[in-house]
């Protein structure tokens, strides 16, 4: 019997997209076991088994030993590989990798404040080196996952994929925007120059169950908070409004772009039905998970809404259903299955 993931998972491979472009190809994710790029082996997984599409899938990340755990159901079947590998470096070998998609960097803030020279090469060395490796191995096109971040601060109510704010550049906490910025053009410079088919993904704030351990966003953490039995505890009186997708959402999303996206073209990821504001998302965990909700005092930030455009990606046929109680509770639920 499937879980709620699960079930969410199979739903999706079972959405109308050209899937058969996949049949016969092979396809590597980096960030293999982060957030969104184990999703994305998921689904392509779910894909292979419930569509009969033969796709050798490799998940590649620099830590072995996390990947077999994540993906332990995996191992035993011959279309999936798992690759150790830190994308900062060159790549070796003749694999051809007909499709790559490029999910590996570090969305910490921790990591913005103690690494980030490592933040930036993850984006910018990585998308070097993965299209280097590419267009000499055969290519047919790359999907490089980037931010909502590139925007920066913007005094738009609803962004579109042309319009860009203010980022301080000197500032060592841009070490995500500016990368994230620096690489989207550099694979944009690869299209032009090279002839690289590249396209590329910009999600909004993304939840699902099998957050990383360091990941200290504000959903993982009122996560933690309920299955610990502590409170949830807001800074702020949580009033910031913002776009939110659910991570079977964002994977399903992801495959429209690789398989139906426009070259060289940018694409918003984001959930109208799970659009909220911080306290919001607070309450629904809080009261899904029996939890008490303690709200602070307004911010500098409180008034800030910011949601994303869609249109571009619901042209492609990517549409979503369900709403942000519902979705957080298949996130608690299958987190809580996978600990019984």
């Amino acid at each position: 019997m499937m879980n709620a993931y699960e079930t969410d998972l199979h739903e999706a491979a079972t959405t109308s997209i050209p899937w058969k472009q996949l049949d016969g190809c092979n396809l590597m994710i980096t960030g293999a076991s982060g957030l969104i790029g184990s999703c994305l082996v998921d689904l392509l997984m779910e894909v292979c088994r419930c569509r009969s599409i033969r796709l050798q899938v490799y998940a590649l990340g620099r830590d072995e030993e996390k990947a077999r755990q994540r993906f332990s159901k995996y191992l035993p079947l011959p279309h999936f590989h798992i690759m150790k590998h830190d994308i900062t470096t060159p790549l070796d070998g003749d694999v051809c990798f007909h499709y790559i998609v490029h999910a590996a960097s570090n969305a910490s803030p921790q990591l913005y404040q103690n690494a980030p020279v490592e933040v930036m090469k993850a984006n910018i060395a990585g998308v070097a080196n993965l299209l280097d490796y590419g267009l000499q191995h055969g290519m047919k096109r790359f999907l490089y996952v980037s931010s909502g971040e590139v925007y920066g601060q913007h005094p738009a109510a609803s962004l579109e994929e042309s319009q860009y704010g203010y980022v301080d550049i000197l500032s060592p906490r841009s070490c995500y925007p500016s990368a994230k910025r620096a690489a989207e053009t550099l694979a944009v410079c690869y299209a032009k120059e090279y002839g690289a088919d590249v396209v590329i993904a910009r999600p909004c704030h993304t939840f699902g169950p099998f957050f990383q351990d360091s990941d200290l966003r504000a959903y993982a953490q009122f996560i933690r908070n309920i299955e610990s039995g502590q409170r949830i505890n807001l800074k702020s009186d949580g009033a910031q409004y913002r776009s939110w997708c659910y991570v079977v959402d964002c994977a399903s999303a992801l495959c429209h772009i690789l398989l139906k996206g426009e070259t060289g073209t940018a694409y918003n990821i984001a959930d109208k039905n799970c659009e909220s504001t911080l306290r919001n998302l607070a309450a629904v965990l809080a009261e899904l998970g029996n939890c008490p909700l303690i709200t602070g005092e307004p911010d500098a930030t409180s008034n800030q809404r910011v949601v994303f455009d869609t249109s571009r990606l619901e042209a492609l046929g990517w549409k979503t259903r369900g709403t942000l109680r519902e979705k957080m509770m298949h996130t608690l639920d299958t987190r809580k299955e996978a600990t019984l």
